[in-house]
């Protein structure tokens, strides 16, 4: 049996996984205002708790990024979300503040190898030109995710209060596997169902000096931070994590707190910034793509992650002088998440232009888990920094924004192979 364009098959099923992914994390957030009743819960909690969610997830970016370099992606993702359904399961039995960090720190770990795995993939199925348009359509998973999530979850808990809302979540994902086992066979350039074309298409397609060999041996983590170029990829992630992630964490709690939102008015608001989201990750991989018809990589990449810079700076500072209503609120954050998913399809997708197969994954990994550090740092401040007002915050991401942008220019002087 041969299936036409396996390859979009393949990452679609990645973005589904991705999907899922932001329902179980976003799940705590957007119904925290009754958990935290039922389990005399305080803001401060919250804080400490989605933290012990960062740091596991900031090292599980990095652990799961050797694995499936090890693994490889049919493994690591079976593994990956695994673990962390079983985790979402497991919230049904919290009782405090403890076994609540403990489930989301499995959460964290688990959920972590999305990111490297997908990146890893995607050099694995796309040639060059292709890769930021799949990074785009795994990362609009977050997007949709999201977009379901809230109206979702708030539904769900209305129907079933937040402890079963947990186990259903978690069996979606264990669903998932089943799809995944069957499709994702082998290698492009083994798989029984691939068309010759297309596999002819993927394999041309590739950087020849960063074509996979199954026998080679990828790069140790102490040479693939010898190079400078990698710094320019950890920078980047390192400034420009928080801003997505500021708004996936407390989003939900700024609605709750500016205008004391209930569990269900959250959920009829906060799915609305996640389609800005959906559409700039589309775009940004459709855009690069175009770029590169007449243009460098290099070229391509940084003109594309630099329009964004600009349009997320731009969009802060509307929410923070002409956002004195939910509704004008949710609609700045709708043009930043844009933004940040125009940017980060092009930044996740720099490793592969970069490395060979065999050490994709490890520079993912690590980018993520030094961006997971920046968002550890960011949810310490939040409860400080917005006692008045969050304002303090929408600016530190704004500063953010450009630096993420000149660590590329300057750490990477151009985007092509470095072996």
């Amino acid at each position: 049996m041969k299936l036409k364009g396996l390859r979009w098959w393949i990452i679609g099923l990645v973005c589904l996984a991705t999907v899922i992914n932001y329902i179980d994390r976003a799940a705590l957030g957007i119904m925290w205002p009754a958990m935290k009743d039922d389990l005399g819960l305080t803001e401060a909690d919250y804080a400490w708790i989605i933290n012990i969610f960062t740091i596991t997830y900031a090292a599980g970016k990095f652990i799961s990024g050797k694995v499936f370099d090890k693994v490889g992606t049919k493994i690591g993702f079976v593994l990956s979300i695994f673990f962390w359904s079983l985790a979402s399961l497991l919230h049904f039995f919290a009782r405090g503040a403890a076994s609540l960090g403990i489930f989301r720190g499995l959460l964290g770990v688990a959920e972590a190898g999305n990111w490297p795995g997908a990146v890893k993939n995607n050099a694995e199925w796309f040639p060059v030109k292709e890769r930021a348009l799949a990074q785009g359509i795994f990362n609009a998973g977050a997007g949709i995710g999201s977009i379901i999530a809230a109206p979702t979850i708030a539904e769900l808990f209305g129907a079933y209060g937040w402890r079963l809302t947990f186990i259903i979540i978690g069996i979606v994902g264990f669903l998932w596997i089943i799809p995944w086992w069957i499709v994702n066979k082998k290698p492009p350039q083994e798989h029984p169902w691939i068309t010759e074309e297309e596999k002819t298409h993927i394999i041309s397609g590739m950087q020849a000096d960063l074509q996979s060999d199954p026998k080679s041996k990828g790069m140790s983590v102490w040479e693939i931070l010898s190079k400078k170029e990698s710094w320019g990829v950890i920078a980047a992630r390192f400034f420009i994590e928080p801003i997505w992630w500021l708004f996936v964490f407390w989003m939900p709690i700024y609605l709750y707190k500016e205008y004391n939102f209930n569990v269900k008015e959250i959920g009829y608001y906060a799915w609305f910034p996640y389609v800005g989201a959906m559409i700039g990750s589309l775009s940004g991989g459709w855009y690069v793509k175009e770029l590169l018809r007449k243009n460098s990589l290099d070229y391509s990449r940084k003109k594309t992650i630099t329009i964004a810079a600009i349009i997320i700076v731009c969009a802060i500072i509307g929410a923070i002088l002409l956002a004195d209503t939910p509704l004008k609120f949710v609609g700045f954050v709708f043009v930043v998440l844009f933004g940040f998913q125009f940017a980060i399809s092009n930044i996740q997708t720099i490793p592969s232009d970069l490395l060979s197969g065999k050490s994709v994954g490890t520079l993912a990994g690590l980018g993520g888990s030094i961006g997971a550090v920046s968002v550890i740092i960011m949810n310490w401040l939040i409860p400080i920094i917005t006692v008045e007002s969050y304002t303090p915050a929408f600016i530190i991401l704004a500063v953010l924004a450009p630096l993420s942008v000149l660590s590329i220019y300057f750490l990477i002087k151009e985007i092509k192979p470095i072996e």
